[in-house]
């Protein structure tokens, strides 16, 4: 772990999902690590972009890492699955070859972006706090055991393959979110759907499709007697939590499974409490036993 990185929450935590941008900045303080903004970052592309114009995705993404550069980081942090892997591969292929390097560059200079020179390292919060110094440091901040809190984790799937380029564990076999799970002082529930896909990339072109991909993990969670799941994706997340109720329709049973962001489940290990980790943002609400295992005292008044 260092002790600065280029922050790039993605669209998800800058919109949507804020309550992974304010749990990710709360665990990092704690942890003294700094998180330097980046002034005007875009999307990463997702698949869409990558897919329909792969040129323009690797502009993007040459752009997004020209401007770590540019605030002096060598390393760049996500908390978003996807926005890895996208920034990984473009990373990978501006790095290897210098002649294509250069063209991206020239193209960026000509409308005023900030170029690259390919010296920025990628990084998810989860590989940066599952071992290593990282993992040291939080266990010291990790400070509200959460005790009886079973905890599904689900990886989803662009966190973990292609393995040749992420290559942080074995995708098949991967223990990161249990380590923490566990140094949280909660009990990893185990079940074989935590590394499938959430369905999110083809809920919009194929619902019927995607909403079975998301019943797998929750239906095996909850039946595995979990309490809540986390993940490191909030794409993820708004698949698991947002689409949950039409999950459970087409099942034709409850899942009652609340999804938490890293961050969060983290954030609540090192006593933070609804002001910060704003539980009360998600779809599929907590219920007040399992709420009493990630916040001991009740919020006052509605968090934003």
């Amino acid at each position: 772990m260092q002790d600065r990185y280029a922050y790039y929450p993605g669209c998800l935590a800058s919109l949507s999902a804020k309550e992974l941008d304010t749990s990710t900045r709360a665990v990092a303080q704690k942890l003294e690590v700094e998180l330097v903004d980046m002034p005007s970052f875009t999307c990463c592309g997702a698949g869409d972009i990558h897919e329909a114009k792969p040129d323009y995705y690797l502009h993007l993404n040459a752009r997004i890492l020209g401007q770590a550069e540019a605030i002096g980081c060598d390393t760049l942090l996500t908390v978003c699955n996807v926005c890895t892997l996208n920034l990984r591969q473009a990373n990978k292929k501006l790095q290897s070859d210098p002649e294509e390097l250069e063209r991206v560059n020239r193209n960026l200079s000509q409308v005023g972006a900030n170029t690259y020179s390919g010296q920025v390292e990628v990084r998810h919060l989860l590989w940066e706090i599952a071992e290593g110094e990282g993992y040291e440091r939080f266990k010291g901040i990790a400070v509200r055991a959460l005790e009886g809190l079973k905890v599904a984790p689900f990886y989803g799937c662009q966190i973990l393959r292609p393995s040749k380029l992420l290559g942080f564990e074995d995708p098949d076999r991967p223990s990161s979110l249990e380590r923490l799970i566990e140094a949280c002082g909660a009990e990893p529930v185990d079940y074989p759907a935590k590394v499938k896909c959430c369905g999110f990339p083809i809920v919009l072109a194929r619902e019927d499709v995607a909403l079975g991909e998301a019943i797998l993990p929750l239906e095996q969670a909850a039946d595995a007697g979990a309490d809540v799941m986390v993940t490191p994706c909030p794409l993820c997340h708004l698949s698991l939590d947002a689409w949950q109720a039409k999950a459970e329709r087409k099942a034709g049973r409850p899942f009652e499974m609340p999804i938490l962001h890293l961050a969060q489940l983290l954030g609540a290990a090192a006593g933070f409490d609804e002001d910060v980790l704003k539980f009360k943002r998600h779809v599929t609400k907590i219920p007040p036993q399992t709420r009493k295992k990630l916040i001991p005292r009740e919020p006052v008044g509605e968090a934003g």
